[in-house]
């Protein structure tokens, strides 16, 4: 068997589709690599490519080889250790083996595992497959600046890169069979005339003969004179706009920097806030997010100081719970929008202000919402915030509640709480 191997420098998107198959080939191990690189990367490397290591063994490629019995002889060029007749060992367990394993050997060959280099777009990909908010639905048209390009039939004019060739050949065929039908009937009828003279005995250098033959090629001429392609004949693709209804969502990110939150607390709600504002852009060209951080006194900031901050001090819940109202009784009817929140914290609040937390989610912020996810950032035992919080999921099934105790549980969680729901 021979191995080609094609050295040339690849163009750009060469070899995409061999490329696809072998990521679906491979789906499960680049998926599984792709969440161990997420729970061990830094909160600013989340979103980055990755390379990924497969056993050489797993990609493996089925070959012909010649069966049992017959004899053959084979010749290898080059070889001063072995005659003919001599029986060739196989390398003992641990020389060669690949992929870095075992002791040194003093012989042996072996074969390194394959890796596979993800680029950013495809690892965002395998990260969030099967991933979305949970019951978005499309409310209104209502202030909506999509639209969507479709054909609208031809036209006469238009940009030179949209002129359809076999139209504009078709009209043009049309053109020259409907001017040139009068001048080639006329021209069937003289040679019709000029037939019967010279059946009749005329000479061919007879007048009525060459005043025949002069009308004939005269209206030739003028037949073929017409063009073969005119302006007139020229259709344009038409193209034109169609508004399309659009989900128009917006997702209200609440996090708590108060003094409980250590600085390890702190980088996993930032980790599980980035990785969904990189879910959310990602998977949604027309959504929102807010951004509200909250101690004793809660405030909307941009990204930067969501992320970034390091102001800290109390904790009352309650006081990002009215800011999130305020914000969406102010910019985002739940008639027109598809409202989501997600709120991190590590359960530490006043005990009378869980319960104000409750009787503010209960009543009014979960009628407004689509779902609500709170994660709890924790090792320790729930406090009064976690057990208020389950008396809403009781009441409100799109509420869910979830904790995360390491940086292995984030992406986990994420999954659970925005999978792809069965229809």
């Amino acid at each position: 068997m021979s191995h080609f191997i094609d050295r040339r420098v690849n163009s750009k998107n060469k070899s995409t589709v061999n490329r696809q198959r072998f990521l679906k080939r491979y789906k499960s191990q680049l998926k599984r690599a792709v969440a161990d690189a997420v729970n061990r990367r830094s909160i600013t490397d989340v979103g980055a490519g990755e390379k990924v290591g497969i056993p050489s063994k797993d990609i493996s490629e089925p070959v012909f080889h010649h069966g049992r019995g017959g004899t053959r002889e084979v010749v290898h060029p080059g070889n001063k250790q072995f005659q003919k007749g001599d029986r060739v060992q196989r390398p003992e367990s641990g020389e060669g083996g690949g992929s870095g394993q075992g002791k040194a050997g003093r012989g042996g060959i072996g074969e390194d595992d394959f890796v596979f280099e993800l680029s950013r777009d495809e690892f965002m990909d395998l990260l969030f497959e099967d991933l979305e908010l949970p019951n978005l639905v499309r409310n209104q048209l209502l202030g909506t600046t999509e639209f969507k390009t479709v054909r609208a039939g031809y036209s006469t004019t238009g940009a030179p890169s949209n002129i359809d060739v076999v139209r504009s050949l078709k009209g043009a065929i049309a053109r020259r069979t409907a001017l040139g039908a009068p001048y080639r009937s006329r021209v069937r009828e003289l040679e019709a005339e000029l037939a019967a003279l010279l059946a009749d005995g005329v000479a061919e250098d007879a007048a009525p003969v060459v005043a025949l033959r002069e009308e004939i090629d005269r209206i030739k001429t003028r037949i073929a004179a017409l063009p073969f392609i005119d302006t007139f004949d020229l259709r344009y693709q038409s193209f034109t706009k169609q508004p399309e209804p659009t989900s128009k969502a917006v997702m209200l990110c609440i996090m708590d920097v108060s003094g409980s939150m250590d600085q390890v607390r702190k980088n996993l709600a930032k980790r599980f806030f980035i990785l969904l504002y990189l879910f959310l852009q990602r998977n949604y060209d027309r959504i929102e997010v807010v951004f509200i951080r909250h101690h004793t006194i809660a405030q909307e900031v941009d990204e930067q100081e969501f992320f970034y901050s390091r102001e800290t001090g109390g904790t009352v819940v309650s006081s990002a719970l009215n800011l999130a109202y305020d914000v969406i009784s102010e910019r985002y009817g739940s008639d027109t929008w598809n409202i989501y929140a997600a709120q991190a914290s590590d359960g530490d609040n006043w005990d009378s202000d869980s319960t104000i937390c409750r009787e503010i989610l209960t009543t009014k912020l979960m009628p407004l919402m689509r779902y609500y996810a709170y994660v709890e950032i924790t090792p320790r035992q729930h406090q009064s915030l976690w057990y208020a919080y389950q008396d809403v999921k009781a009441v409100h099934p799109h509420f869910a509640m979830e904790e995360i105790s390491g940086a292995e549980d984030i992406f986990p969680v994420f999954r659970d709480l925005f999978r792809r729901q069965e229809a």
